[in-house]
């Protein structure tokens, strides 16, 4: 990105002194310093530079599955092929005779026409009614309680959807909300530009990144003794950085904690299909059975917005920007000031919300697209599956690193114990020691990995986050010889 000087005595009406100060105060470390020096090294390489240590930059930093050559799934592709460009339709034999499509996606194309009109006009501001009252029939059929889609909203991402949310809890520089840590810096970012109170807890590392109760009250109750209006808590199930599945046990005592103090829940559940060791269990599932086992306890005044994505999954699609939000025991006068943030950004984009369809209501069996999504369905999650345990086993092997199995979502988060030259080394470069380490890793291998500290971490603890989205698994071998170079140069 090209700066200039910006200083108070500029001609520009604008300077770095006189923008929006919380905006300058807000951090997001994965698209930070280390991401924009990975992208001007592949800018080099693909100019033709040979003088680097390597051939390919590895973006291990975000959860962008599609830049890292996971495939689209050909039955959400042929479709929006046909929203995008619906004069196909007239050529249904060359469709199904000669291109490979399969007659459910004209089918389903002709019924998203229907109800859409055209992907280029806008929806109605929470959604186009046929495509929430799908997402309502998905959320009853995972859940097994009723859902409606007038409590539905969708969103360009889950993002959209949580900057939506804090706004409307967030009434003032005192409002509180209740994130983990580490967590994704999406939360921190946003409450820092909202001018509002960021409520740490810390998961815990020795159970995983375990929800502890004890602290999160500890944390609470810390916050409102320094007056802190306490608002809400963020649930990030599965985790992220840390990739942790959550118990129904660990579920119930949040929900039962959000009844006693009066707090909204925001569940971030993005990562609802990634999961590798045991089973994702809703928020919303939980909270309607405590309802039903304790009808006269207050269950039915917790409120809860939970989230998912397009972006995440096996789907991938974070380009189309997708996503919803639903509101569950929530006052129907927020509701309609809700209502009303949403339509002050028109719609999300429309195509996005085709995919959401495709993403809650995919081809069945005996469908004629369902063999070959299966197929393809299978392959991404036995891939993700099969590259978070090669990582996790060099990582056993790095002198000094620690790393629980891989739970779920698409990122490990381990521990790295360094050296205390390297400490020095990075004091001297202004810089904390894991920054420093992901910084000189970048730089030998290519491979982009984001500081623990992008995330937050208990003082004295060192960490970084790395997907597992790249393909193969050559490149975990570089970063194992990175390692050991590293820790005999500091050691």
């Amino acid at each position: 990105m090209a700066s200039s000087s910006s200083s108070s005595s500029s001609g520009r009406r604008l300077n770095i002194d006189n923008i929006n100060p919380h905006v300058k105060a807000a951090k997001y470390a994965v698209r930070g310093e280390l991401a924009v020096k990975s992208e001007e090294y592949r800018a080099y390489l693909q100019g033709g530079r040979t003088d680097l240590p390597f051939s390919e930059v590895i973006s291990a930093n975000i959860g962008n599955p599609q830049q890292l050559d996971q495939k689209p799934i050909t039955f959400f592709r042929q479709v929006l092929s046909l929203l995008e460009n619906s004069v196909l339709l007239e050529k249904e034999d060359v469709l199904l005779n000669h291109l490979g499509y399969k007659k459910d996606v004209i089918e389903r194309a002709k019924k998203l026409l229907k109800v859409v009109g055209s992907v280029g006009a806008y929806s109605a501001s929470n959604g186009v009614p046929a495509i929430r009252q799908s997402i309502a029939d998905f959320l009853e059929r995972r859940d097994g309680f009723p859902a409606s889609q007038s409590d539905i909203y969708l969103s360009a991402g889950a993002s959209s959807g949580v900057n939506t949310l804090l706004h409307i809890i967030c009434k003032d520089e005192n409002s509180g909300i209740l994130v983990p840590i580490p967590q994704y810096p999406l939360y921190t970012a946003s409450l820092a530009v909202l001018n509002a109170q960021c409520v740490e807890y810390h998961l815990d590392e020795s159970k995983n990144w375990g929800t502890d109760l004890t602290v999160i009250k500890e944390s609470y109750e810390a916050a409102k003794a320094k007056g802190i209006d306490v608002r809400a808590i963020v649930i990030i199930n599965p985790g992220n950085p840390t990739g942790a599945s959550l118990s129904e046990s660990d579920i119930r005592s949040v929900i039962e904690f959000a009844r006693q103090e009066r707090l909204v829940i925001l569940a971030d559940e993005v990562y609802q299909t990634n999961v590798f060791i045991g089973e994702f269990i809703s928020f919303k599932k939980t909270l309607r059975q405590l309802q039903k086992e304790q009808p006269d306890a207050g269950f039915d005044q917790v409120e809860l917005a939970s989230l998912h994505s397009i972006s995440k999954g096996m789907v991938g699609e974070c380009g189309h920007r997708g996503g919803y939000f639903e509101l569950v025991n929530f006052d129907p006068d927020v509701q309609q000031e809700i209502y009303k943030f949403v339509s002050i950004m028109l719609c999300a984009p429309v195509i996005g919300q085709c995919l959401v369809d495709l993403m809650v209501n995919p081809p069945q069996p005996g469908q004629p697209s369902y063999e070959l999504y299966k197929k393809e369905y299978d392959a991404i999650y036995d891939g993700l599956k099969e590259r978070a345990t090669a990582l996790h086993k060099a990582f056993e092997q790095m002198e000094g690193v620690e790393c629980g199995s891989p739970q779920g979502s698409m990122y490990l988060f381990p521990s790295i114990n360094l050296p205390p030259k390297a400490a020095e080394a990075a004091k001297a470069e202004g810089r904390s020691p894991d920054e420093f380490y992901c910084l000189r890793l970048l730089e030998a291998t290519g491979v982009c990995v984001v500081p623990g500290s992008g995330f937050g971490q208990k003082d004295g603890s060192l960490h970084f986050r790395t997907t597992f989205l790249a393909p193969g698994t050559e490149w975990v071998g570089s970063i194992i010889n990175f390692h050991k170079e590293f820790m005999d140069k500091y050691r």
